[in-house]
């Protein structure tokens, strides 16, 4: 690997990351990886892609190896066909394929939305292969489910999700609306060109495989407890993921919980509050 520069502007980093390919049973994963050092597994959620973790990849870079994968069904990585292809056990799979592929037993592991879906997932899972966790604006399985069941505000809100479950729903969605949401001119053209490449029905898979579904309910079942240490950031004026589903998450902790809330950031705090996450993620990781 080539020496990088003191300082990478994020908006350079296509000029820098390697790119490379995991593969879970017939399934391909893309990734693109900077720096080196201990690896931190970074994925993302809806409507994204590896570029999100620009901002902390290059903060990151100097001391670890950065690689942020695009999830199957999105941009390069491959889009298997059927609903059963995107629940849980091939999602975090991809993840584990994606640590052996570099060669590691382990991995600190940061998610955001579905990445943090999954990556919630893969520390229950595959406990041994985590060394730490980091979970942006995603509460915890029994959080988020606890949250659907008694609060009639995240039951309104999350309608989108309702309507993502729908069949032919990703007739509906254009790739234009998915990126609608990046508001820098530059990125918004490369969101643009990543979702044109991914997959829109298997974007809506996600929902279909794995959201809740009403009548909503508690987990009854007995969760093991997350056994590494957590960081998790959350920006306060989410509207799909509001903040009461966070409420007891201590209570599933083995090791130590770090909670930063956010109050001026939204959904994609890593882009809404990016030197904040960024700043947050580099002192945590180094205590």
């Amino acid at each position: 690997m080539s020496q990088l520069p003191s300082t990478i502007a994020a908006d350079e980093i296509e000029s820098y990351v390697t790119h490379g390919y995991a593969t879970n049973g017939e399934v391909k994963i893309h990734y693109a990886s900077l720096g080196s050092g201990p690896l931190i597994i970074m994925v993302h959620g809806f409507p994204d892609f590896w570029y999100t973790w620009r901002h902390q990849m290059v903060a990151l870079a100097p001391q670890y190896q950065t690689v942020a994968l695009d999830l199957r069904g999105y941009n390069l990585s491959d889009k298997p066909q059927g609903q059963e292809q995107y629940a849980m056990p091939h999602l975090i799979g991809d993840i584990r394929a994606v640590i052996k592929a570099l060669g590691k037993e382990q991995a600190i592991v940061v998610g955001h939305d579905w990445g943090g879906a999954i990556s919630w997932q893969f520390a229950l899972y595959y406990p041994t292969m985590l060394q730490k966790l980091i979970i942006l604006n995603l509460p915890h399985p029994y959080g988020m489910a606890a949250e659907l069941a008694h609060n009639p505000e995240q039951q309104a809100n999350s309608q989108y999700a309702r309507d993502f479950q729908r069949e032919g729903a990703h007739l509906h969605v254009t790739s234009e609306a998915l990126a609608a949401w990046v508001q820098d001119p530059e990125a918004h053209a490369k969101y643009l060109e990543a979702m044109q490449r991914s997959d829109r029905e298997a974007q809506l898979h996600y929902y279909k495989a794995n959201y809740p579904r009403p009548p909503y309910q508690e987990i009854t079942t007995q969760l093991p407890k997350i056994t590494v240490p957590v960081l998790q950031i959350h920006g306060l004026q989410d509207t799909f993921l509001l903040p009461g589903a966070l409420n007891n998450t201590w209570n599933w902790m083995e090791q130590d919980y770090t909670l930063v809330t956010i109050p001026r950031a939204g959904h994609f705090v890593q882009h809404d509050a990016a030197d904040l996450v960024t700043r947050t993620i580099k002192s945590w990781l180094a205590r």
